[in-house]
């Protein structure tokens, strides 16, 4: 459990750690190159750096926490890596049903795993799902998404790597925007960010802008036409169906 910088979170847990690479967005992980300083600190949770690890002794670290949390899980992973057993995961989903005072955002890049794990899952409304899209090849993840029982479903636009100027939107309840960070950042034009936040706004869906990124993420900062977004979903409170 970690406070986090992440704009639209509060902070951070990591039941596993460690991924691999599936598609392009995830060719300058930010999450990999953290693992790798970890690993030369030499925290044991990182000892074998960015390799895919449960770590169940973190599983029950938000029983800990008595004020509510937004709380990001898995910042340093993907909860639906096809290496991760379907059990490991219900332990983490039964952890996040329990501790209902919390808000968990999950956000995963392997949609299909997620869409077919999930009728096995008990989803609370504290539970808010999203998958990252960076480019136009990637939407169909969205419909993967839509095919889930999360009561409050998000999009994580970032890295965007480029337009996507036909959206669906339908059933979709937050969307974040963001370029990429570091020294190896691809850029991120302007008129895609403009182009979402137009269809957000037809569709009146919420919409957050993390980052610009680049080299230098602090310079180059976070406003859009002379405005901060830092719109999120309306929280729900339902019991799981």
């Amino acid at each position: 459990m970690a406070q986090s910088h992440i704009e639209w979170t509060e902070m951070t847990w990591n039941p596993t750690t460690g991924c691999t690479k599936i598609s392009a967005g995830c060719k300058n992980c930010y999450a990999e190159i953290m693992s790798k300083r970890l690993q030369a600190m030499g925290l044991e949770k990182y000892k074998n750096g960015f390799q895919l690890a449960l770590q169940p002794e973190a599983l029950e670290i938000p029983y800990s926490w008595h004020k509510p949390k937004l709380v990001f899980v898995n910042s340093m992973s993907d909860l639906f890596h096809e290496e991760i057993p379907l059990s490991y995961i219900q332990k983490v989903f039964r952890i996040m049903n329990e501790c209902s005072q919390h808000t968990f955002q999950v956000l995963t890049k392997r949609a299909d795993v997620l869409s077919e794990y999930s009728k096995h899952l008990s989803w609370t409304s504290n539970i808010w799902m999203g998958v990252s899209v960076e480019n136009e090849e990637m939407t169909w993840r969205i419909d993967e998404l839509r095919k889930t029982s999360a009561f409050t479903k998000f999009l994580s636009l970032e890295p965007l790597l480029g337009p996507l100027s036909h959206l669906n939107l339908k059933k979709i309840d937050w969307v974040i925007v963001g370029g990429e960070s570091g020294p190896k950042a691809r850029p991120m034009k302007k008129e895609w960010v403009i182009e979402i936040k137009k269809q957000c706004l037809q569709n009146e869906v919420p919409f957050f802008f993390k980052q610009w990124g680049g080299k230098n993420k602090k310079a180059n900062g976070r406003i859009l036409n002379g405005k901060t977004y830092d719109e999120m979903p309306r929280r729900i409170v339902k019991l799981a169906a």
